[in-house]
């Protein structure tokens, strides 16, 4: 005794209602630019949306805090905790090797100042290179990534 064949499902003959290619295709991501934002922080979700954006940006931010200090750097970590004071991020600050951990709540205001380094066309900019190299002949194909400064 057979049962049906994998082939012979509807899905997979001729006239079939799916389309492969139209299967394959998935939305793609858009990426909103926050360089040089500095966001209004009047209430607390804008401030938890603001730190969200901060920790998925991969440039500096300058964090100024309630007592008027100022630290800039990239933030690589975040706790989202019930409350503002139990919320925090973790920065490694531009100008020092700590790790410094600063609670939402004495967060004052964000400004959005260094440069995103995942921003822009470098993935094409690198895929173009590569292919004028293979091209041209060249046996060497391994291609450096540029300097970010």
């Amino acid at each position: 005794m057979t049962g049906p064949r994998h082939a012979d499902r509807p899905s997979h003959t001729e006239g079939s209602p799916l389309d492969p290619d139209k299967l394959e295709v998935a939305p793609g991501t858009v990426h909103e630019s926050v360089q040089g934002w500095v966001p209004e922080l009047a209430t607390e979700e804008e401030l938890r949306i603001a730190l969200e954006k901060a920790f998925d940006y991969r440039g500096d931010v300058m964090l100024t805090l309630k007592n008027n200090s100022r630290i800039e750097g990239y933030i690589f970590d975040r706790v989202s905790g019930a409350t503002l004071a139990t919320s925090f991020v973790r920065v490694l600050p531009k100008d020092s090797g700590q790790r410094v951990k600063i609670a939402y709540a004495d967060i004052a205001a964000i400004a959005f100042s260094g440069r995103d380094t995942a921003a822009g066309k470098s993935w094409e900019a690198w895929v173009h290179k590569y292919w004028e190299k293979k091209e041209s002949g060249e046996a060497d194909l391994s291609l450096e990534p540029e300097s970010l400064e």
